[in-house]
């Protein structure tokens, strides 16, 4: 401590504080990322600044940021620009974009869940795909970042999904929604964001009204996705049930049955009729009705006999 009581460190003791190591102090002086020493005498002298500047230092590395993009925010930071409205956007686009909250489950409630059966490959693969995360000291219990889909996951497994199906369809599933994921910043970021992002980095004022918008915006990928994934599902179950109803009452043949396609309006029809859940029973029935119909006017046309010319 000097005399005026303002805090001085030696490297060392800055080393100490911080938590960055002397040769990393020197490193982020000659790339200017920390504003040089006072020279007195033969010691350099540290003072509280340049602890504060190795703190905020850290907390963009940790928010992902690389070395040169924090010089320019602290350029910018040194020259008046301020840092708050970016840390803010920042901080807003890392948070979590989910209200699940994770939970934790051990090792026998997981093997309960999925048939009671060990199953060490499948741990290690949902593991891998980030499903399960170890609990550092705890070889007997894993986090559970997305309860729900855990919860999807076993329920496909109690239906008869075998478990490396399921880690395969996961896989397949995440890289197509990280395509849409993709597509729909770029898409933002052109139409909306653009006039935020011109400068490096932006000022104060537009980093804070553009995480104003992030907050706007996060739910409407989602909510988008669910609504199309809904007419999506609807759309194409239709097709699923229309393809094996198409069978229904046909005799087997060697080569197979061919499907038959319901048209769209009557399969609408039928669902504000009986509603969606009814469809097939009510085409089965229906098709046997007439079925039944028609064997009976034939044996009753054969008893009638042939008409009298």
């Amino acid at each position: 401590m000097s005399e005026q009581g303002v805090a001085e460190y030696r490297i060392e003791d800055l080393s100490h504080h911080s938590g960055a190591t002397v040769r990393t102090i020197r490193a982020y002086q000659d790339r200017g990322l920390l504003p040089r020493p006072e020279r007195r005498g033969r010691s350099n002298v540290y003072r509280d600044t340049h602890l504060a500047r190795l703190r905020q230092i850290a907390g963009l590395l940790d928010r992902g940021y690389t070395l040169a993009s924090i010089k320019e925010l602290l350029e910018a930071w040194d020259a008046g620009r301020g840092l708050g409205g970016v840390l803010g956007l920042v901080a807003e686009v890392q948070g979590p974009w989910t209200d699940e909250v994770a939970t934790r489950i051990s090792r026998a409630e997981l093997d309960e869940r999925f048939g009671g059966k060990p199953d060490d490959t499948a741990v290690e693969e949902a593991v891998d795909l980030g499903v399960l995360e170890r609990v550092p000291g705890r070889e007997d219990e894993f986090l559970v970042p997305s309860p729900q889909e855990l919860a999807v996951a076993a329920e496909l497994h109690a239906a008869g999904v075998p478990l490396p199906a399921i880690s395969g369809h996961l896989r397949e599933l995440r890289g197509q929604v990280e395509h849409i994921a993709s597509r729909f910043l770029e898409f933002t970021t052109e139409h909306v964001f653009a006039r935020y992002l011109g400068h490096r980095p932006p000022t104060d004022a537009d980093a804070t009204e553009a995480a104003a918008l992030v907050r706007r915006l996060r739910p409407l990928a989602q909510q988008t996705v669910d609504a199309e994934l809904a007419r999506a599902m609807q759309l194409f179950a239709t097709r699923h049930l229309q393809s094996h109803l198409g069978t229904v009452g046909q005799p087997p043949a060697d080569e197979g049955p061919a499907p038959v396609a319901l048209p769209a309006d009557t399969v609408r029809a039928v669902q504000e009729l009986v509603g969606p859940d009814q469809v097939a029973a009510f085409v089965r029935a229906a098709t046997e009705r007439e079925l039944q119909a028609r064997t009976m006017n034939a044996l009753a046309e054969r008893a009638a006999g042939p008409p009298v010319a």
